[in-house]
């Protein structure tokens, strides 16, 4: 395959999978700002959303070898590259790249392709926790307390929530163990582990371990010791049944493609909407802490969505700052003291103590 993209900074922003649960978030809060280009596998299920928007839309299936090219001024992945075709693509042609769907291994990956492709723009793997949201507001909060320690990250899950097939794929993960740095050393831990109860947004909730990139990058970016990252479900009893099927062995032997539909459908059961929730608790040098409870409304993909657009507006310098070069991850703001403020424009709600 011979996908080719090309820096067109009068050209349209391209959303790869720009009309899915998540994409179509990002397209909305984009049109006001860029025209847009939608992409998917399925053209006639963005059309649509195209003509509200005013966008256009045309096919990329990124599991089928048919080539692909476009003149674009900037990209934002919002479904699994697994061949890292996207990525691939913009770096050959220089176009400002954002991702917001890669689990850890897949991100190391990616920042390994970019170490021996050096970008000539922007990358950002904005792909913690609800697009980067949860990196971006601990970094807030460490600038404010002078410096962090620990990081710890708390997500209720919102099982009425609408969500995407790929809103799950953290389940592929849940027999793997995975690596954490606490207490300054890297140590091997099992998902699922180290469950307990944390109240996030006044909901008592059932938390337990999962590998998510931002336990990677935080110790990487901010210096901590520690960076941990647990989630619990909005019903404390599906947590429950979820650590019983991993005592079981389930998530051992159900590993690889072969079972990648079973494992999924333990969770997968999008509702009509829900209010995505996260806790971020972040430890200071001195001891001193701070907490900040992100709330939106208008659910997980939305608040996603909105990681994605911030990633966007900093990777085009449309943000107020300079564009990044080369691989950055969200954490590495030039303006953590501005996260609250443009969480809070775009949409979400941010409670800090």
């Amino acid at each position: 395959m011979n996908d080719a993209l090309q820096l067109d900074v009068t050209g349209p922003v391209l959303l790869v999978g720009g009309y899915g649960t998540v994409g179509g978030e990002l397209a909305r809060l984009a049109a006001p700002s860029w025209p847009l280009l939608l992409t998917g596998r399925t053209p006639a299920r963005g059309r649509a959303l195209t003509e509200e928007l005013g966008a256009s839309v045309r096919r990329w299936d990124l599991g089928d070898p048919e080539p692909f090219s476009a003149r674009v001024r900037a990209v934002v992945s919002t479904v699994n590259d697994p061949d890292d075709r996207v990525l691939r693509a913009a770096l050959r042609g220089g176009v400002p790249y954002v991702d917001v769907t890669r689990w850890t291994a897949r991100l190391q990956r990616a920042a390994a392709l970019a170490a021996v492709s050096p970008p000539k723009a922007p990358v950002l793997l904005s792909s913690g926790w609800m697009g980067g949201v949860s990196s971006l507001v601990a970094a807030a909060l460490a600038d404010a307390l002078g410096g962090a320690s620990a990081v710890e990250i708390a997500v209720r899950y919102d099982l009425k929530d609408r969500a995407g097939a790929d809103s799950v794929a953290f389940m592929d993960r849940l027999g793997l163990d995975y690596e954490v740095t606490e207490a300054g050393r890297r140590r091997m831990v099992m998902p699922l582990s180290g469950a307990g109860y944390v109240t996030i947004g006044g909901h008592r909730t059932k938390v337990a371990r999962i590998d998510t990139p931002e336990q990677f990058t935080l110790p990487l970016s901010l210096g901590v010791d520690t960076a941990v990252t647990r989630i619990g479900f909005s019903a404390n009893t599906s947590t429950t049944a979820l650590l019983a099927l991993k005592k079981t062995g389930f998530f051992r032997w159900a590993r690889g493609d072969r079972f990648t539909s079973l494992r999924r459908s333990v969770l997968y059961a999008p509702g009509e909407g829900g209010t995505a929730l996260l806790r971020i608790d972040v430890r200071g040098r001195d001891g001193a802490s701070r907490t900040a409870v992100v709330a939106d409304p208008a659910g997980q993909a939305h608040l996603t969505a909105v990681g994605g657009l911030l990633g966007l507006r900093r990777v085009l310098g449309e943000d107020g700052s300079t564009a990044p070069g080369g691989v950055v991850f969200p954490e590495m703001t030039p303006a953590p003291q501005d996260v609250v403020a443009a969480l809070e424009k775009a949409g979400a709600e941010v409670m800090v103590a």
